[in-house]
Parts: C-alpha cells; structure tokens; sequence
C-alpha cells in the first residue's frame, strides 16, 4: 500500500477543489439558476480560492429541449461570458460532456474563442473509447480534458484496470473516479484511489474524486482519497448536487490546510443562497431512500421517485428495490 500522502497538519499544494454546484446541483432544479445566484457564487468561488468552476453541462440542442432546462444544461458561450466575462481570476472555467450526449463539431469552440478551460468528459466504463475520442477531440481544441468514469462501484477490477490503461495512453490531462449510486466506503476508496494514482503516475495524470452522499460517505471519501494522493477534489455548497448530493465543498475546505483556501466567502455565500434554495422548496442531501440504494448498489432514480412522492414506508420501499435487483 502506498504511504498517506501528507498529514491532517500539513497542506498538499498539488491540490485543487472543484464547485460543481451548478452542474451537479443543476440535477436538482433543471438548471434554473437565476444569472445572479451563479454570479454570486462565481465571486464566492474567487474569494475562496477555489481552482475550478463547472457551470453545467454541454447538452445537444438537438437531444435536449430548451424549453425544458435551463441554460446551464447547455452553457453557450454568451452565457458564460455574462457571468465570467474575461475571467481574468485563478478560477478556471469547467464544463461537463457526456458521452453520446454532445455535439462537439457545433458545442465545443476553439480554446482561444472560449472562457471554458477544462472538459469534463463523462462515461460509463462500457463507452471508454468513445470518451477518448471526444476528450482527444476537445484536446485538440485547446482545453485540459477529464475523463470521468462514472458508477465506478458497478464495474470490475479488471475491467477497471482495462480502461484506465486505456485511458492512461490517451492524451487526457485528468481521470476521475465516480461514486456515482454513493454506495462505496472509505476502504474501497483507498484501494481504488491506489489502482487509479498508479496509472497517473505511469503516464503522467493527475486523478480526481466525484463522490456523492447516499450513505453519508461523501466528505469521508473525499478526504480518504486526498490522504491516497488523489488531488482533484469535487465539491458543492451546501452538498448540493442529484438526490443525496455530493461532498460539501465548506467540510472540504474545512479540512484542507492550504492557506490559499478561505472558508468564509463560502459560509457567507451558503447564509446569503442556499438556505433561500431550501426555504423555496428545492430538495436534496442524505434520505433513507438514498441509503437503501446505495446500500444495494444501485442508481438513485428509484430514491428520488420515493422522496418526490413522500413515501415513508422504508421497509416497503428496501423490499421493492431488493426484489427487483435480486
């Protein structure tokens, strides 16, 4: 095993923390953030000394309707450019491409042409080459690049181990692990933190953490996979992110003991938006629905459902997931 990478006293400057509040909080409401709330926490972000900003997704026009989602789904240079404008800050500019889900001919302009600094390209372990593809593609354009295997806990070491070689040969600057159902507990994390790092350190990439809170694990895998040597943190504020929500970017910061870091534009961002987000009804963070799914493995559409219909009957629901995953 490989030694922890520095101590709860020191701080790791190869460290850099992600909000990805917009884009994974935008499952939430359907990216409907009113221009002023991602302006405020754009400034939050810069205040705090957070390294990246993710905004939202890259969605096809013509997969997706406008009509139905927010602009932040699609994240048009425009609307980037009125909130960021320049963006002459540390704060680098992040967006997020599913794989299948992007039309990168018409989407993805040249890097000099864009604020955006890094694509996030999202896959399942299944469509691999295809992330390649559009992460060499988005490389060529100029831009850092991710790929970001999602639902991580569903696959084999050795199909793992097979995409990440795959990956590691690729020109992509950064490869992410997913717990995407939250359903992995720190043991796994650090051993899969190590499978990951060993392949970043042969071709030289750095490996991220996106980790969501099903079983209250979010922040306890975060910071299990930092003390490993993963060093691209994924956080929200508040935790806001689908269903369960992912690590809260304030326990993050928190916990980490680089002096760039602030806290208190966060706390102040947090009492100024998010708890009006909450009082307006928007929902998300650990549930007993999340918990059942991520004890059993398994996406959390089922668990949203349940919430939604304000079921409580617990014991009725861990059944009915049991039964048809058995």
């Amino acid at each position: 095993m490989a030694p922890q990478q520095g101590t709860l006293l020191s701080y790791r400057p190869d460290i850099k923390v992600v909000d990805a509040t917009i884009r994974d909080g935008g499952l939430v409401n359907s990216f409907y953030f009113t221009d002023e709330f991602v302006k405020k926490l754009y400034k939050a972000n810069v205040k705090a000394g957070v390294d990246y900003m993710e905004f939202g997704y890259k969605a096809s026009k013509e997969i997706f309707d406008v009509d139905k989602f927010g602009k932040w789904k699609f994240c048009d240079e425009e609307d980037l450019r009125s909130i960021v404008g320049e963006n002459d800050t540390n704060l680098k500019i992040s967006v997020m491409a599913d794989v299948g889900r992007t039309d990168l001919e018409h989407d993805i302009l040249d890097k000099q042409d864009s604020v955006i600094d890094l694509v996030r390209v999202a896959t399942y372990i299944n469509t691999i080459p295809a992330a390649i593809d559009m992460a060499e593609y988005c490389k060529a354009k100029g831009y850092e690049t991710s790929i970001n295997i999602m639902a991580i806990s569903t696959s084999s070491d050795r199909d793992i181990k097979q995409a990440l070689e795959l990956i590691g040969q690729s020109g992509t600057d950064m490869i992410y692990i997913v717990d995407s159902y939250g359903s992995m507990y720190p043991e796994q994390i650090r051993e899969l933190s190590e499978m990951y790092l060993e392949v970043g350190e042969k071709y030289g990439k750095k490996i991220g953490i996106h980790a969501h809170n099903n079983q209250q694990m979010a922040f306890a895998n975060t910071i299990e996979a930092t003390a490993r040597g993963v060093s691209m943190l994924d956080a929200t504020m508040s935790g806001m992110g689908r269903g369960a929500g992912n690590c809260a970017i304030e326990a993050l910061i928190g916990f980490l003991k680089n002096p760039k870091y602030r806290i208190d534009p966060i706390f102040k961002f947090i009492q100024d938006e998010m708890v009006k987000l909450k009082k307006e009804g928007l929902v998300w963070g650990y549930d007993i629905p999340y918990l059942i799914t991520g004890l059993l493995n398994v996406h959390p559409r089922s668990a949203i459902d349940c919430i939604k219909q304000e079921r409580t009957d617990y014991a009725n629901f861990f059944q009915e997931i049991w039964d048809k995953e058995a």
